[in-house]
């Protein structure tokens, strides 16, 4: 809105001409035509995807291609999942492999130390252990057992030839199982894994004499238990 100069002062100078931009009328308190028009915006500016989010998410895009766009992110979606699968089945596999090769680096020095526990057991056996070297073989041993080393074979047990080796064998009448009467070499083993079976002597029935002979052998029966993979040995 501009305001002119009367019609008389033609000559003097020009009055200050104020142009009203304002979009709302401050009497009327209402919103111009003119400023209805500059807000109201092309088409192409209303289809676009800022100004119209619906249209930029597919909302009027034709059925086959919302369609396309769906089965494109279910591949995706199938295609992480395995990735994920793949990746959780790795992470498994490093970790179990990873405890593999401790528990064969574990056993590795504990079969070197075998030796030395026979002759800690030996000592023992004839008195020679006594005073400070208690101490430091009940520390050994505790440390050992702490890495999973446990003894196997203990005088009156069952005999199982897949953690016992017999070296002799006792025949009792009324035996009624095979007994293992004495350990005569202690075996180890960490967790599942042996690593040195036990020797022991066996007690156990006498061997049914063979078909057609009335006569028992000379020779050393051998118990049903033992004849499944822990045979009678004798050392000279």
């Amino acid at each position: 809105m501009s305001r002119k100069p009367p019609p008389g002062n033609q000559g003097e100078r020009p009055w200050l001409i104020v142009h009203d931009r304002r979009r709302i009328d401050p009497v009327t308190l209402q919103l111009r035509r003119g400023s209805e028009e500059e807000t109201q915006s092309s088409p192409a500016e209303q289809n676009s995807p800022e100004a119209n989010p619906a249209v930029h998410c597919g909302a009027g895009a034709p059925p086959a291609q919302v369609q396309q766009s769906r089965d494109r992110v279910a591949e995706l979606t199938a295609d992480l999942q395995r990735i994920k699968a793949e990746y959780d089945n790795y992470r498994k596999r490093i970790q179990r492999d990873r405890l593999a090769v401790r528990e064969i680096a574990v056993a590795n020095v504990l079969t070197g130390l075998l030796p030395v526990l026979d002759a800690i057991e030996q000592a023992r056996e004839h008195g020679e252990v006594s005073g400070g070297q208690t101490a430091i073989v009940d520390m050994l041993e505790s440390h050992l057992a702490a890495l999973g080393l446990q003894p196997v074979g203990k005088p009156g047990e069952p005999f199982n030839p897949l953690v016992h080796e017999a070296l002799t064998y006792i025949q009792v009448k009324n035996a009624i199982e095979p007994i293992c009467t004495a350990v005569l070499r202690r075996g180890y083993r960490v967790g599942d894994q042996l690593l040195r079976p036990a020797q022991v002597s066996v007690s156990g029935q006498p061997a049914a004499p063979a078909p057609g002979h009335g006569q028992t052998s000379t020779n050393p029966p051998t118990s049903p238990a033992l004849s499944s993979g822990a045979t009678d040995r004798r050392r000279t």
